[in-house]
């Protein structure tokens, strides 16, 4: 796997626009600043316009699990609280990403 790390502070536009460039097949965003609620579904709905149907989006980091539920039904395949083994996230990673033809 390659990640492209884009740093801290990007907007919605500019995660999907990277996105696009790097023609990647996950969108793997840390949230420790509470708003989970708004970038994740932003960022999705932003996937889905610029044809991006199949890209994986994940969360991680401080998502109270209230919101998991919120999150997986606007768009996000999967939280990643505290604790997860980096060995789950790329095994979820693996299982789920579709085969490019």
């Amino acid at each position: 796997m390659e990640v492209i790390y884009l740093g801290l502070w990007n907007t919605p536009e500019q995660i999907v626009e990277a996105a696009v460039q790097e023609d990647v097949d996950v969108v793997g965003l840390s949230i420790l600043s509470g708003a989970h609620d708004v970038l994740a579904p932003a960022v999705r709905k932003l996937l889905d316009e610029k044809g991006l149907k199949d890209v994986l989006l994940l969360v991680g980091g401080t998502i109270p699990l209230e919101d998991v539920e919120f999150l997986k039904k606007n768009g996000v395949a999967e939280v990643f609280v505290p604790g997860t083994p980096i060995k789950a996230i790329s095994e979820f990673i693996r299982k789920n990403v579709k085969p490019r033809r």
